[in-house]
C-alpha cells in the first residue's frame, strides 16, 4: 500500500470546485433509463452515450473522477481508444463500482446486504491494471417500522470495511457508500438518528480493518425527510442537520464527503449541496463537501441525446451545464435562477 499515493488521489477527487460523475449504472438500470427515451439498450448505444459524456469538452473543470461499470471499463470508443484513456486524457480519474448488488440478509428478510467480497482481491488487481484508481461499494439501509436493526447495520458496515481495506491494499482509493434510502414518511430527526448510528458503526468497522481514513472518501445520503412526507425540510435545515450529525461521527481525517443524490430532483439536491457548503464554510467543517451524482448530472443530457448522433453536441452542452451548476453548489455559490 502506497499511503501517500492513496492520499493524493483521494484529495484530487475532492479538489476545489470538483466532484464525481457516477456512471456505474448496471445493465438493468441503464435499460430503464434508455426505455424512458425509447432507445434500445444495446452495448453500442450504451458505449455511445457514455462516450459522449466522457468526451465533453471542458467538463474536467468540474468533474474530477467517473465511476464506471465493469462493461464500461473494458470498452473502447468509436475510434478504438479505450474509454479509460478518454477520461485520463481529459484529466479525469477513472474509478470502478466493485460490489455485485444486494440480496436479502440471512435471518433478516426485511433487510439487504451487498454481495461481492468473494474473489474481490483478484478483481481489484485486474481493475487496477485496466486503469482504475478508485473504487466504490454501496450498502443499502432502509428506514421502516422495524428496520434498520443493529444486525443489518453491522453486516453492511463490515462489508464496506472489508471492501475498503482490500481496495487500499492494491492501491485503489475506496469510496464507502452507506446509502440510507429516502423512501418513507420519516422525519428529518429520524433520518439523522439512523444516519448517526450507521456512520458510527461504519467507522468502527473501518478502524477494525485498519483502513487509512486519509486515503478514502465517504459517499453518504444527505440528512433529509422521507420522500413521501408532505412537509419537506428546506435546504438550510438539511445542511444544519447533516453537518451537525457528521461532526459527531465522521473523523476529521477523512478528506472528503461526496454526497449521493438519492433520487432527489435536480433542483432540490443542488440547492441542498449549496446550503451544505455555505454552512460548512460558516462553521468550519473539516471535510470537503462534494458530490458523486448519477441521475442529477445525467438526466438532462440523456433526454437531449435521445439516441441520435445529431444531438450529441447539444447533449454534451446539457451535461456541461449540469456539471457547472453542481460545481457552483459545491462552492456554495449556486444561483437557482441559472
Amino acid at each position: 500500500m502506497d499511503k501517500q499515493r492513496l492520499v493524493q488521489i483521494a484529495q484530487a477527487l475532492v479538489a476545489n470546485r470538483k466532484g464525481i460523475l457516477a456512471a456505474d449504472e448496471s445493465s438493468g438500470t441503464i435499460k430503464r433509463r434508455f426505455d424512458s427515451i425509447n432507445v434500445e439498450a444495446t452495448e453500442e448505444n450504451r458505449r455511445n452515450y457514455r462516450e459522449m459524456l466522457f468526451r465533453t469538452a471542458g467538463v474536467a473543470e468540474f468533474i474530477s473522477g467517473v465511476i464506471l461499470f465493469d462493461e464500461t471499463i473494458r470498452q473502447k470508443g468509436a475510434d478504438g481508444t479505450p474509454l479509460v484513456k478518454v477520461l485520463s486524457a481529459q484529466g479525469i480519474i477513472p474509478g470502478i463500482k466493485v460490489d455485485k448488488g444486494t440480496v436479502p440478509l440471512p435471518s433478516a428478510p426485511d433487510e439487504l446486504v451487498t454481495e461481492g467480497l468473494d474473489g474481490l482481491r483478484d478483481r481489484l488487481n485486474e481493475y487496477f491494471e485496466l486503469g482504475a484508481r478508485f473504487t466504490k461499494w454501496r450498502g443499502v439501509i432502509a428506514i421502516t417500522g422495524n428496520t434498520p436493526t443493529p444486525y443489518g447495520v453491522r453486516a453492511n458496515a463490515h462489508a464496506l470495511a472489508r471492501f475498503a481495506a482490500m481496495s487500499q491494499e492494491v492501491g485503489l482509493v475506496p469510496i464507502v457508500e452507506p446509502e440510507i434510502l429516502r423512501d418513507g414518511d420519516h422525519s428529518i430527526d429520524q433520518f439523522s438518528e439512523v444516519t448517526e448510528n450507521v456512520l458510527r458503526e461504519v467507522f468502527d468497522q473501518l478502524a477494525e480493518q485498519k483502513v487509512l481514513l486519509e486515503g478514502m472518501l465517504l459517499k453518504p445520503s444527505m440528512v433529509i425527510t422521507g420522500g413521501s412526507t408532505d412537509q419537506r425540510a428546506d435546504p438550510e435545515e438539511v445542511a444544519e442537520k447533516t453537518i451537525d450529525c457528521f461532526k459527531r461521527v465522521v473523523p476529521a481525517s477523512v478528506p472528503g464527503v461526496v454526497f449521493l443524490s438519492g433520487g432527489e430532483a435536480d433542483g432540490s439536491v443542488t440547492s441542498n449541496l449549496n446550503a451544505l457548503n455555505q454552512r460548512a464554510n460558516n462553521v468550519g467543517a473539516p471535510w470537503e463537501l462534494s458530490f458523486s451524482f448519477g441521475r442529477s448530472l445525467q438526466g438532462a443530457p440523456l433526454q437531449t441525446w435521445a439516441g441520435k448522433v445529431e444531438n450529441i453536441e447539444a447533449a454534451a452542452l446539457a451535461f456541461y451545464t449540469r456539471a457547472r451548476l453542481t460545481s457552483a453548489a459545491r462552492q456554495g455559490a449556486y444561483v437557482p435562477e441559472e
